[in-house]
C-alpha cells in the first residue's frame, strides 16, 4: 500500500507529506471526503505548470513483427499527440460574527467547523465539473469526463468504444462511470509548486455588510481549491449512459427493467487491465438504492455489500467499490449511437443526434 500510494498519491497522500502546520489542511481534506467519496480514489499529480498541464498522449502503438533468422525487421514508433488540460480555479470566502467567535475560544479548529459548509460547497462543485465541466463555455474551469464522452458513434471518437447505451429515452437519464486513477490513466493536477493546490488564508476581522445593509464585525476566511483534469489513456475510463431512473426496478429478470448489473460486468471487462490503478464506480444514490435492490433478488452475483464500518458499508462488483456521486444528474441528455441497420433491412435510431463530437477522449457534450 505505501509504494502505492507513492507512486499513485491520493489529495490525502499529498497534504499528508507536505511541510510545517498541515493539522487545518488534513481536516479540510477530511471534510470534503465526507461528502464527496470520489476524493478517496482519485490520483493527484503536481502539473508542470501553473495554469496548466501538457500531457503527451499515446494515440497509436508501434507496429511489430515476427522474424526469422538473419531476416531484419522495420523500425517503427508509437504516434503521439499533446494535450494541453487547464487548471480551474475555485474560491470560497466565509464571514463569522466577531462576536460569536469569541464566545467559543476564538480557535482556528472551530473556525473550520464553521465553515463546514463551505467546504462542502467547494468539494459538491469540483466533483460536479470532474463529470460535467466544459472549459470551451467561456466560464475559467475545468474539461470534465462527460464532454470528452459524448458521442457513442466510433467514427467521431475511439472513447466510443467505452461508452455503453443502457437503452434509456425518458426524460430522467443518468450515468454510472467506471474509473481507473493512476498517472498514466486519468488523474488530477495541481498548479506546480503550490501546497496540493488547497489554500486558507485568515483574513482577519474587518467591518461587513448583512443582507439587510447593518453592520457588524466579522472574521474572514478565503478559502481556495486549484485543480485540473487529465485523461491520459481514454481505455480506462467506461460511460455506462443512457439509464433512465424511471426504468429501474428490483428484479429486471423478471420485470423487464434496466439490468444494472449485466452493465457493470459489460463496464468492467472493457478495461485493459484491473490492475493498473485504483478502480471505482460512480453513481448516484437512486442508482445504487436499485443496485442494492438487484442484488438481493440474484443469486451468485458478485455484487457484495462489506461492512468496512458501521457508518460506512461499502458496495462493491466483483471486487470494485462503488461510489455514491451526488453530483450525477438525472437530467442528462441522451448520448446519441448510431442508427443499427437489422436483419431485414430496416433501420432502428440508436439516439437522436447531439451536437459536438469527440476526439480521443476530447469534445462537447454532457
Amino acid at each position: 500500500m505505501g509504494i502505492l500510494n507513492t507512486s499513485n498519491p491520493t489529495l490525502a497522500d499529498v497534504v499528508s507529506r507536505l511541510d510545517g502546520n498541515k493539522k487545518i489542511d488534513t481536516e479540510i481534506i477530511e471534510m470534503m471526503s465526507e461528502t464527496n467519496e470520489m476524493l478517496q480514489d482519485l490520483t493527484s499529480i503536481e502539473a508542470n505548470g501553473v495554469t496548466e498541464h501538457l500531457t503527451t498522449v499515446r494515440t497509436g502503438l508501434p507496429e511489430v513483427a515476427w522474424r526469422m533468422l538473419n531476416w531484419g525487421v522495420q523500425p517503427s514508433k508509437s504516434t503521439t499527440a499533446q494535450i494541453k488540460d487547464s487548471i480551474g480555479m475555485l474560491s470560497a470566502l466565509s464571514e463569522i460574527d466577531k462576536k460569536l467567535a469569541l464566545i467559543n475560544g476564538w480557535s482556528g479548529m472551530w473556525r473550520l467547523t464553521e465553515d463546514s459548509a463551505f467546504i462542502e460547497a467547494m468539494s459538491q462543485k469540483v466533483q460536479r465539473a470532474v463529470i460535467y465541466g466544459n472549459d470551451k463555455t467561456g466560464v475559467d474551469q475545468i474539461l470534465g469526463l462527460a464532454p470528452r464522452y459524448c458521442s457513442g458513434d466510433p467514427k467521431k471518437a475511439d472513447n466510443a468504444k467505452n461508452i455503453i447505451d443502457a437503452g434509456g429515452k425518458g426524460n430522467k437519464l443518468t450515468s454510472i462511470w467506471l474509473l481507473c486513477w493512476s498517472p498514466r490513466t486519468l488523474f488530477t493536477t495541481y498548479p506546480k509548486g503550490s501546497r496540493a493546490g488547497i489554500s486558507h488564508q485568515d483574513l482577519g476581522e474587518y467591518l461587513t455588510t448583512d443582507a439587510d445593509g447593518g453592520k457588524y464585525v466579522c472574521l474572514g476566511t478565503k478559502y481556495d481549491w486549484d485543480l485540473g483534469l487529465v485523461l491520459r489513456d481514454w481505455r480506462y475510463v467506461v460511460r455506462i449512459a443512457n439509464i433512465d431512473q424511471e426504468a429501474l426496478t428490483d428484479d429486471p429478470q423478471t420485470d423487464g427493467g434496466t439490468d444494472l448489473i449485466r452493465l457493470l460486468m459489460t463496464a468492467k471487462n472493457k478495461l485493459p487491465n484491473l490492475n493498473t490503478g485504483r478502480i471505482a464506480f460512480y453513481c448516484n444514490r437512486e442508482v445504487r438504492n436499485a443496485l442494492e435492490a438487484q442484488c438481493m433478488n440474484r443469486k451468485n452475483v458478485q455484487l457484495s455489500l462489506d461492512q468496512v464500518s458501521q457508518a460506512h458499508p461499502v458496495l462493491k462488483y466483483a471486487g470494485i467499490p462503488i461510489r455514491i456521486v451526488d453530483a450525477l444528474t438525472p437530467t442528462e441528455k441522451r448520448v446519441p449511437f448510431p442508427t443499427k441497420t437489422t436483419e431485414s433491412g430496416g433501420a432502428s435510431q440508436g439516439g437522436a443526434s447531439q451536437e459536438g463530437t469527440t476526439q480521443g477522449g476530447q469534445g462537447n457534450g454532457s
